[in-house]
């Protein structure tokens, strides 16, 4: 029995900060109270969890434009009760097809610079209407009032929100179009400052107007005819013009071309569990792979967050991330391995290589999974040695994530992205030009080079566990490189310690930085370790005699960095549990 499995008899029953949320109707999760209470009311009015999570993520994209925005990326994972099988979304953007490594050597002396040049097609607002289209049952202009009124009547900026854009004040003062929407007298709008986007508003009112107009032929005629109103009418004529102006590569026919890509996920099985995850054009296999390597580990017999759990943990994270680097890119133009690096043999293998007295001070070489795959060349694709990474940049965090089950047993798991810092805002459409090609690299030999028409690889994956075919959890959060690694300790604190899941959700967490960061110049820093605060002097000096370099969060740099949420299905009562990170103004709503 698991030693928390009395939690009336347990500390670790009032470790958290809030408690879980119960219903029976329907939950919802995400990183911000007003986008969960969208989705809560969508559920009230007979929506589904795609219909809910549609409009959670639109309300998302103006709350959160520090971590988001409607011309960003969002990927999706669905679980449609009806088939009782788990679909993705990629939510992700392509390069244009004048884009090149050449251009950034020949034109940017073999930097990204920040802007409109990493611009990749903007994908969030197709995946929204898509996994409507597919799995939704409302129309767009249902789920996306919310969204509507929050920028049109605007809402009160929070705390979180106005410490991210002083922390980012430089992004928000490059361009013109940015600071004029998020900053007065060149400063950010202080918490309590009602925040209005009305451009970002008149996108939504044509994409609903579109949507009337088709309404005549039906429901699917009315969502074509909104998604067509972003890629190929007013507003993608306007984001393409801007793009043009501005130096950028995107053009119009760059966005009359794009589509989303509804693709099959990637899974293993962990004690009993499916997890599911996003394929390698995102980072989500790092999770798959990380508990391939501690499974056969009696991870409960370790004290919890003791020195070995958090040796184990980080030192299985390393391997997965050497094994992102040498082979994840977009599968459609990279030869991914991936049924050979899920495999429970490839995974045995690699934790060979796993020492239980030290600590890797560099990013491990990669396994080779070809031996494991029939027929597949011999020999890794692989990037660029770490030694040529840069071993210092200034880390930037985005991203905000959403999750809702609905009384039927369906399910969204969502991580939208991309700052408003990031790129400037397009003038009379109020959201960016997706800036996730800075995730590419400038090295032919990485599987996630740049090239026209090819999907970076994405840090944002959400994440969805299964039991015997019924949903048992959603789970994901922000956090670029470090969100395979939050999601594996919640996992874990869950299935192998049998933890609460607001508990859960917010015990202390490691994180491992001996990789190169995902986004530009893609920094490496070997051997780091960063620890919540909380952890006790003992466990730290442990870390660190067996060779990690510690370092610290200060109680700020701890909130920027993560913010799980997640919702569990008891498999018995079918009880839903929803858990949202009290690092930030995450939120859980049920009934």
């Amino acid at each position: 029995m698991s030693r928390w499995a009395d939690p009336i008899e347990t500390d670790a029953y009032y470790a958290a900060h809030r408690p879980a949320i119960l219903g029976l109707r329907g939950m919802a999760a995400s990183g911000h109270y007003l986008a969960s209470t969208a989705a809560y009311e969508i559920l009230k009015q007979g929506g589904n969890a795609i219909d809910a999570g549609v409009a959670a993520g639109l309300c998302i994209n103006v709350v959160q434009p520090d971590m988001t925005s409607l011309g960003g990326v969002a990927p999706i994972m669905i679980y449609h009760r009806e088939t009782r099988r788990v679909s993705t979304i990629d939510g992700l953007g392509v390069w244009p097809r004048a884009a090149s490594i050449e251009f950034f050597r020949e034109r940017c002396g073999g930097d990204m610079p920040p802007g409109i040049l990493r611009s990749v097609v903007p994908a969030a607002a197709d995946a929204w209407i898509t996994a409507l289209a597919r799995f939704g049952t409302l129309r767009f202009s249902q789920v996306a009032a919310p969204a509507l009124e929050l920028a049109e009547g605007g809402f009160p900026v929070y705390r979180f929100l106005y410490r991210n854009m002083l922390f980012d004040l430089p992004g928000y003062r490059r361009w013109p179009s940015t600071a004029s929407t998020f900053l007065r007298d060149d400063a950010p709008l202080p918490p309590g400052t009602v925040l209005r986007q009305p451009e970002l508003a008149a996108t939504l009112r044509r994409m609903m107007r579109a949507e009337d107009s088709a309404s005549t032929l039906g429901r699917d005629a009315g969502l074509d005819a909104a998604r067509a109103e972003f890629y190929e009418g007013e507003t993608a004529q306007t984001m393409a013009r801007f793009a043009q102006a501005e130096g950028g590569l995107i053009t119009a026919e760059d966005l009359r071309q794009f589509r989303v890509k509804l693709e099959e996920p990637v899974h293993v099985h962990y004690r009993g569990y499916d997890v599911y995850a996003c394929g390698p054009w995102c980072q989500g296999p790092v999770l798959l792979q990380a508990l391939n390597l501690l499974e056969p580990f009696d991870l409960a017999a370790w004290d919890h967050n003791g020195a070995e759990h958090l040796h184990v943990v980080l030192e299985s994270l390393k391997l997965a991330f050497a094994d992102r680097e040498a082979y994840y890119g977009d599968p459609r133009m990279v030869d991914v391995p991936m049924e050979a690096l899920l495999s429970k043999e490839y995974a045995a293998m690699r934790r060979r290589c796993l020492d239980m007295a030290h600590a890797s001070t560099e990013l491990p070489s990669p396994g080779d999974p070809y031996g494991f795959e029939q027929g597949r060349r011999k020999g890794a694709l692989t990037g660029p040695s770490v030694e040529t990474a840069q071993r210092n940049a200034t880390w930037e965090p985005d991203t905000s994530y959403l999750c809702v089950v609905d009384r039927w047993g369906n399910a969204i798991s969502a991580t939208p992205s991309d700052s408003a810092a990031s790129s400037p805002l397009v003038p009379g459409v109020g959201c960016i030009i997706s800036s996730r090609g800075s995730q590419s690299w400038l090295a032919e030999n990485h599987p996630s080079a740049l090239a026209p028409g090819k999907r970076p690889r994405l840090t944002p994956s959400p994440a969805m566990v299964l039991r015997d075919g019924n949903v048992f959890m959603t789970l994901g959060t922000p956090g670029g490189d470090i969100q395979p690694q939050a999601m594996l300790q919640v996992l874990v604190n869950v299935i192998d310690f049998g933890m609460d899941l607001q508990t859960a959700v917010e015990r202390e967490r490691a994180a491992t930085h001996s990789f190169p960061n995902s986004f530009w110049p893609h920094a490496y820093t070997p051997g780091l370790v960063c620890l919540d605060p909380g952890f006790p002097d003992g466990v730290v000096t442990r870390l660190a005699d067996a060779g990690h370099r510690v370092q610290h969060l200060t109680q700020w740099e701890r909130h920027r960095r993560t913010g799980v949420c997640a919702i569990r299905v008891d498999p018995t009562s079918r009880v839903l549990v929803g858990a949202a990170d009290s690092r930030r103004e995450s939120y859980a709503v049920g009934w």
